[in-house]
């Protein structure tokens, strides 16, 4: 069975007629989307966007790009007969995803489906009411142009061994009611914790900014947690420069060895294309802080503003921190590797294969 590409998938939402808007597949969501071209190779597929009740009409509708990375993420993340859930492939870092989901399930070799949910509760496993998914299934096409619904009821996705429940994270109570921040914060959090265990299976402890204390994960805030720093004051490496735990007390999350005498990874995440003031606190931070070996400088962002984070770590004044890119979909997937127990490798080497260094981008 051939790998699912990014090409793939714009060349099956090519094959739709693009003289006709599609319709979502949630009934309640009134907006309609219409192909307008699709760039050979891997996209970006343009498309329109508009909601007739709120007025809106395709003459007047904006067109939006779903990008080659956009396609591409989606594609790494398709497996033949295996639900996906766009949302959590995407979390809230897309905003064009819903558009996405809808015209890949027009297309023929995609379904839609509500997969239970197989979730452990202490020593209890229990199949829950699904979401919805898409799923792929190559050999089964359906007509083009409508959303067809798979109805299976022994399909079941499981959660289990993603040990992360994130509906279990609380923002702390001061943050916005917009639902837009909302969620960008909500996703920023689940980066923040998938780095802290990433880190406990490293063998690492982690600093966390000062003002994400507070958030909640199972009950526990994350100052509570066990691999998590009460304060950068006792870092052994830090010791004698005392502007350094100043300029490190809001940066997103510093992973430190467990004698507090190494300092492997600063780590700056960054939800939109607003990377300056990570890059700035970085380095006001590596100004004040010694110059330790294997000390690496990151930024960890969506996969969709790669380019964006490759452009603003190439300004001059940001050349010396030597900034290394992490995408969230390369956190997700090592994440599911440190649940494993790896054994006879460097877990810091191990770590550097995810990164990718800006300056040969």
């Amino acid at each position: 069975m051939k790998k699912v590409t990014a090409s793939m998938l714009a060349n099956a939402i090519g094959g739709l007629d693009k003289s006709i808007p599609y319709e979502y597949p949630n009934e309640k969501t009134k907006t309609k989307i219409q192909v307008i071209d699709v760039k050979k190779g891997e996209g970006p597929v343009t498309i329109k966007r508009w909601n007739p009740l709120k007025g809106e009409s395709y003459s007047n509708a904006k067109t939006v790009n779903i990008s080659a990375q956009a396609l591409w993420r989606m594609a790494n993340a398709i497996e033949p007969s295996r639900p996906v859930n766009v949302d959590r492939v995407f979390g809230a870092s897309y905003n064009s995803r819903s558009a996405l989901e809808a015209l890949l399930l027009h297309t023929e070799f995609f379904y839609l489906c509500y997969p239970g949910r197989l979730e452990k509760m202490g020593e209890n496993t229990r199949v829950k009411t699904g979401h919805k998914h898409l799923i792929y299934l190559p050999d089964e096409p359906h007509k083009k142009g409508v959303i067809q619904e798979l109805e299976k009821s022994e399909i079941v996705v499981t959660q289990v061994d993603r040990e992360l429940y994130f509906d279990a994270l609380h923002l702390n109570e001061s943050q916005t009611r917009d639902k837009a921040k909302v969620e960008i914060d909500r996703r920023h959090a689940q980066i923040q914790l998938m780095l802290i265990k990433i880190g406990e299976a490293f063998g690492l402890n982690s600093w966390v900014a000062r003002n994400d204390h507070g958030i909640k994960y199972n009950g526990k805030a994350f100052i509570e947690m066990d691999s998590v720093i009460r304060s950068l004051d006792d870092v052994t490496a830090l010791q004698g420069y005392t502007k350094s735990v100043t300029k490190g007390d809001l940066i997103d999350l510093i992973w430190l060895s467990a004698d507090g005498k190494k300092i492997p990874a600063v780590i700056e995440i960054e939800h939109s294309t607003g990377v300056t003031s990570g890059l700035t606190r970085m380095k006001s931070f590596k100004e004040e802080a010694p110059e330790l070996a294997h000390m690496t400088y990151i930024i960890a962002a969506p996969d969709e503003i790669r380019a964006q984070v490759v452009k603003k770590s190439l300004d001059p004044q940001f050349l010396d921190l030597d900034i290394r890119y992490l995408s969230y979909s390369s956190i997700e997937d090592m994440y599911l590797l440190s649940r494993r127990k790896i054994e006879g490798i460097d877990n810091i080497k191990f770590f550097h294969t995810f990164l990718e260094t800006v300056k040969n981008i």
